[in-house]
C-alpha cells in the first residue's frame, strides 16, 4: 500500500484511484478505462503500459511529467508559486476561490474541512 499523503488541497492521496493507478492493476484498469470514456486516452493501450507511461499522479509534490492534471489551480498557486505543502499553511487561508472550489463536490468539501483541522 502506498503511504498516507494529503494534496495541496486537502485530498487524500492514499484513498484516489489516480494516486493509485500505478500500483494497482485493478485501479488502474477502471482509470484507464474512465480516461477513455472522457475521451482524455485515446487509441489501444493495455493496462500494463498504463500502469507504467501514466498519466497518474504521484502527488502534489511528485513529477509532473505523468501527473494526470499537472495544470491545477491550486497546485500551481499553493506548492509552485507559495512552495507550501498545502493550503492550510498560506496566509489568506482559506482563500475565496479555494471556497468556491471545495462547493463544486463533497470531497472537495471533506478535502477543505480537512486543511481547517490542519490549521487549527
Amino acid at each position: 500500500m502506498k503511504e498516507s499523503r494529503l494534496a495541496a488541497c486537502g485530498l487524500e492521496c492514499h484513498k484516489c484511484s489516480i494516486y493509485l493507478a500505478d500500483s494497482d492493476k485493478d485501479v488502474a484498469k477502471e482509470v484507464m478505462d474512465w480516461f477513455m470514456e472522457m475521451g482524455w486516452l485515446n487509441g489501444e493501450i493495455d493496462v500494463e503500459d498504463f500502469m507504467s507511461d501514466g498519466p497518474y499522479c504521484l502527488g502534489c509534490h511528485g513529477d509532473r511529467g505523468n501527473h494526470w492534471s499537472p495544470d491545477c489551480w491550486i497546485l500551481h498557486c499553493c506548492v509552485d508559486e507559495k512552495g507550501l505543502d498545502n493550503c492550510s499553511e498560506c496566509d489568506e487561508f482559506p482563500c475565496e476561490r479555494l471556497e468556491k472550489w471545495a462547493e463544486s463536490d463533497e470531497g472537495y468539501s471533506k478535502g477543505l474541512e480537512r486543511l481547517k483541522e490542519l490549521r487549527r
